[in-house]
């Protein structure tokens, strides 16, 4: 059986992702989890996602820049989306990783990369959202996003709940008053640090999305549940009801291309739901990702990688 540490493992090889971009039928399975490879390509994913009455969140893919000028080259990527946003009236924000703007080599330029992010995404009256990586990350990332969202204040952020930490980070980010979207978490991180039982990782995030609803109840926080799991979305519309929150109090998130059937449901039931819009040509640690957090879904895709063989297209 895959285990869903060898599926990360297998997410940060080179040699993996150099193999899975020439082979064609298993990228073409990417196809599920990735809008494309072109801005122009997931605009058109993201207008079929509002026509369902749903908003989107940008994400480029493409982690750990080595060079300045590789940072500087994504900026640029994401002042070209938000102008596509604004052009096309999408109704969409932009989800950031800071690896992609240096946080590896030089944490001043990051910083000042993200800021300009921010700053062009709030001239056109939008938001971005930053994710949290693995955990050595972390405190450079809150910092970063604390001084981003005091300068411009349209700034949000993941938060993992298999992190020891993470209840104290929300405490710590609260006086900001941001938007919060709490994550599972999807990388391989050691048991002195997170929660290893996903039995227990399901009970941390049944915590801090109550705190985090009783935080929006009172103004502190907006929530963004970011998940696929029934039991997890059963609890947070309890503390929904439970607090009596109104529509605009808090959002649900879920990534493109999985359980569109939940999907469906979320909206259908009248709660405002974003969809993860992931697109780009470094989809390959993405897509391992996503696979490990239901190493199930590999038989989906050896099966698939099986009938493409047997019956490749015309």
């Amino acid at each position: 059986m895959v285990t869903r540490s060898a599926l990360i493992y297998l997410s940060q090889r080179e040699g993996l992702k150099e193999f899975a971009s020439r082979f064609r039928p298993f990228k073409k399975l990417t196809t599920r989890f990735v809008a494309g490879e072109t801005i122009e390509e997931a605009v058109e994913a993201i207008k079929l996602i509002n026509a369902d009455g749903c908003t989107a969140s940008f994400d480029h893919l493409n982690e750990s820049v080595t060079g300045q000028a590789e940072a500087e080259a994504e900026v640029r990527e994401y002042l070209q989306i938000l102008k596509q946003i604004d052009d096309t009236g999408i109704r969409s924000n932009v989800s950031i990783k800071l690896t992609q703007l240096g946080l590896d080599f030089d944490l001043a330029l990051c910083q000042s990369l993200a800021s300009e992010i921010a700053s062009a995404a709030a001239a056109l009256g939008r938001t971005i959202e930053m994710d949290m990586e693995g955990s050595a990350y972390a405190n450079k990332t809150l910092d970063i996003f604390e001084a981003a969202q005091r300068e411009h204040k349209n700034v949000g952020l993941a938060i993992q709940a298999y992190l020891f930490r993470s209840e104290k980070d929300i405490a710590r980010l609260a006086p900001l008053r941001p938007k919060i979207r709490l994550v599972k978490g999807a990388y391989r991180e050691p048991a002195k640090i997170a929660i290893q039982k996903k039995s227990e990782v399901d009970a941390n995030y049944r915590r801090l999305a109550s705190l985090l609803f009783e935080g929006a109840a009172r103004g502190d926080f907006f929530p963004a549940i970011a998940t696929h799991d029934p039991a997890m979305l059963a609890h947070v519309r309890q503390e929904i009801s439970r607090l009596k929150l109104a529509r605009k109090q808090y959002e649900f998130q879920m990534i493109y291309g999985i359980r569109r059937d939940l999907q469906e449901e979320i909206h259908a039931s009248g709660h405002a739901l974003q969809i993860y819009v992931p697109f780009g040509t470094d989809w390959c640690p993405y897509f391992m990702r996503r696979l490990s957090e239901r190493p199930a879904n590999c038989w989906f895709v050896l099966r698939s990688l099986v009938a493409e063989s047997f019956h490749p297209p015309r």
